[in-house]
């Protein structure tokens, strides 16, 4: 059963967690996409939403940033019923970077970044020196201060993604939600801007992102979602939640689950029927 794999579910929810899911049913039109889904975030750490595709990751991201409104149950920052927040008030605390961004054509680095600082202006607000000052520290930390006057749009794939996250950044919170930040990254961009995150965890920034290599996930995570049709089937540590089990139960995927050789996480070498020597597997594999 899915409940055996599940090595660190919440029960209740945590009070020192920034974001909560209570109760949630969300979808898009008539199709329930998360039914009565719980979960709640860890502060402080990087988590990270894995899951077969078509299973929900994104519209839990999506739901926990209000970009989807449930139909039911409520999600809560900081105290409060999302929902029920101001739009700028929201953006003063979460930044969300959603999948495969686009810029207007010709627009610079620094202008983009400077939107993030558009939640914090007011007619009574202007632009200052402090949000010149933030914009600088932003594109500091995602070392792409050199780029401030490229057009986005003349930048590599890498490059982009920094930018787009240093707008986030811009924000002023320290709360970010990623969805794919990897996507149409080859695996050293991909494993550059990876490591930007654990950065920016490092300086404080709770992370939630969603993501579809699973060894990079077990390696950037602190705390895996493990999702199937709509529920979260584990939550835990990499450590403590991969397993051969899992990965067939999750993703009908047949997998050997090993000590990564350069770190402290578990690595999964998937098996399928080309160049592979089953007789040398040590353990029985799914079927």
């Amino acid at each position: 059963m899915a409940a055996q794999y599940i090595a660190e579910i919440e029960s209740g929810f945590n009070d020192a967690s920034r974001l909560a899911a209570r109760g949630v049913t969300v979808g898009y039109g008539a199709r329930t996409v998360i039914d009565d889904l719980d979960v709640a975030i860890p502060p402080g750490v990087i988590t990270t939403v894995i899951g077969p595709n078509g299973c929900g990751k994104s519209t839990l991201l999506r739901t926990l940033s209000r970009l989807l409104k449930p139909t039911r149950g409520t999600v809560v920052l900081d105290g409060d019923d999302i929902v029920k927040l101001k739009t700028r008030d929201v953006a003063k605390k979460l930044g969300l970077l959603p999948q495969a961004p686009v810029a207007p054509e010709g627009l610079t680095v620094s202008d983009l970044v400077a939107r993030g600082r558009h939640p914090h202006q007011s007619w009574l607000r202007q632009w200052s020196s402090d949000d010149a000052a933030v914009v600088e520290r932003a594109l500091a930390m995602t070392g792409v201060s050199d780029l401030a006057d490229r057009p986005v749009d003349s930048l590599s794939g890498g490059q982009r993604q920094r930018v787009w996250i240093s707008m986030t950044l811009a924000q002023g919170t320290d709360l970010l939600l990623l969805d794919e930040p990897t996507t149409y990254l080859d695996l050293a961009h991909a494993v550059d801007v990876l490591d930007l995150v654990d950065d920016l965890h490092e300086s404080g920034c709770t992370v939630v992102m969603v993501l579809h290599d699973l060894n990079l996930a077990t390696r950037y995570s602190d705390n895996l979602i493990v999702m199937r049709e709509g529920a979260i089937l584990a939550q835990g540590h990499p450590r403590d939640v991969i397993t051969a089990e899992l990965l067939h139960e999750a993703f009908g995927l047949r997998a050997m689950v090993i000590d990564d050789p350069v770190g402290d996480r578990p690595l999964i070498v998937p098996i399928g029927r080309t160049n592979v020597q089953l007789d040398r597997m040590p353990i029985k594999l799914q079927k």
